[in-house]
């Protein structure tokens, strides 16, 4: 559907990170966020009669390689499959995130991906989860591809990103981490700690450096422990962090992700880290180099390990409400956060003026329609 002068949505139980309202409504004009009230919406343009579904602001996911049956490190032509899985699931923005490969490669990727970046408001950045990650807790990520930083390495992706790169995953353990840390910090590049085997100490060195993110907690790093509290423990101890989780119920058990947003109120954002299956289904694929077999919608190498997810963020929001999570947590975790940790906090709320993203969902949480930028995208 195109693009109107004006929509309002209303009869709706219009939920953001702050409160759920009733009978509420919001007015889209222009792209934008025009206005939002409850009870009798203003006349004039198109009106949707939400039926008293849910309507939230769009979804925001900074971690997600690919869906519909290809991944981002296949480059611009992927873009229309991924991005279509998961639009149709409510997310309006998305980070382009690649898996380990050879830094000249990524380079390459880098650069190809850039001008889509540039092109597509929609799109957040490029994110590199790797190579520089640790290959005692490497995950789904080939080992052969997996790196230290040096200077150059970073000059290089910083240059082949021309200003498109979002978010850099790295273990701060590795020889000039901390110095890439830095390097990429001060090009304005949001740092994750992840896939790491650093302790709380060394983790902490790298949120103290500029690091602001925790990539998928629990996963791929030393647990939470009463007396070694390892990254976990880091970002917690830091007001300033986001914790990503993938709330599939297979990654980290409900029980304690509900736990994490008691621990970390306002700084845990829900993340995909989902793969090429995601909205096909179970069958054999590839992520990177490696070969991965999913089955009943786990994604799994040929040793068992994790690759990736077959998430959506509105099954994410889905399981963390039943365990738990209040809805406005939920949401806040799905929209806002995320996109505060992306450097945006234009997006994920339905303040006047912010793009007019918008999810109409059942009452079940179940999505019905998608805008981004005020134009439909289901």
């Amino acid at each position: 559907m195109p693009t109107t002068d004006a929509l309002t949505v209303h009869g709706a139980r219009v939920a953001t990170g702050d409160a759920v309202v009733d009978d509420g409504w919001v007015r889209f004009e222009g792209g934008v966020v025009a206005a939002t009230g409850r009870g009798m919406p203003p006349s004039g343009g198109e009106v949707l009669d939400a039926g008293g579904g849910v309507l939230t602001p769009g979804f925001v996911d900074v971690h997600v390689h690919g869906g519909g049956g290809q991944d981002f490190g296949a480059g611009p032509d992927a873009l229309p499959a991924v991005l279509g899985a998961h639009r149709a699931h409510g997310t309006t923005r998305s980070a382009l995130s690649l898996v380990s490969a050879p830094v000249e490669q990524v380079v390459e990727q880098v650069a190809a991906l850039a001008p889509a970046v540039r092109e597509d408001p929609l799109l957040l950045g490029v994110h590199l989860e790797g190579p520089f990650l640790s290959p005692d807790n490497r995950g789904a990520h080939d080992p052969a591809a997996l790196t230290a930083p040096t200077a150059a390495e970073v000059d290089a992706l910083l240059a082949a990103a021309d200003g498109t790169l979002l978010q850099v995953t790295i273990a701060p353990e590795l020889p000039g981490a901390i110095d890439a840390v830095r390097r990429f910090a001060a090009a304005g590049v949001r740092v994750a700690v992840g896939h790491t085997v650093a302790d709380m100490n060394v983790a902490g060195a790298a949120f103290d450096a500029g690091a602001t993110l925790l990539t998928h907690a629990f996963n791929a790093m030393p647990q939470l422990a009463h007396r070694a509290p390892g990254p976990i423990g880091a970002a917690l101890a830091r007001p300033d962090v986001v914790l990503e989780v993938i709330a599939d119920g297979l990654h980290v058990h409900p029980v304690v992700v509900a736990a994490l947003f008691r621990m970390a109120p306002g700084r845990v954002a829900l993340v995909t880290d989902a793969m090429s299956a995601t909205g096909i289904g179970d069958g054999e694929y590839r992520l990177g180099t490696l070969d991965v077999t999913v089955r009943d919608g786990a994604a799994r190498l040929a040793s068992g390990s994790l690759a990736g997810s077959t998430l959506t963020l509105d099954a994410a929001i889905r399981t963390a409400v039943a365990a738990g999570v209040p809805l406005t947590d939920a949401i806040a975790a799905a929209t806002s956060i995320p996109a505060r940790a992306a450097g945006r906090p234009d997006l994920g709320s339905f303040a006047p003026g912010s793009p007019a993203d918008a999810v109409l969902l059942t009452d079940d949480l179940e999505v019905r329609a998608v805008w981004a930028a005020g134009t439909r995208l289901r």
